[in-house]
């Protein structure tokens, strides 16, 4: 089973990667920006496994560079705040 079949699966491993990054040192802006990067390949280079997948890539299509970027900082923060929540 990949991590993308299931959106709390894929959460939750994004979560890991995103306390690693920080506790290795990296800045909140640089894990923001390497969400960015993983949010376009998905975008583009991968087909959605579940709904919420699906929605996120409609809206990243249909969004902006800025629009995009924000997207990715929401999602860091959605993880960031649902293990600060456990």
């Amino acid at each position: 089973m990949s991590v993308l079949d299931n959106f709390d699966t894929w959460k939750e491993f994004l979560a890991n990667r995103i306390e690693h990054a920080q506790s290795e040192g990296m800045s909140q802006q640089t894990v923001s920006n390497m969400a960015y990067e993983v949010g376009d390949y998905l975008a583009k280079s991968t087909e959605a496994k579940n709904s919420e997948e699906a929605v996120l890539r409609e809206l990243w299509n249909a969004a902006s560079k800025e629009e995009r970027q924000s997207m990715a900082s929401a999602m860091v923060k959605l993880v960031q705040n649902q293990g600060n929540t456990n």
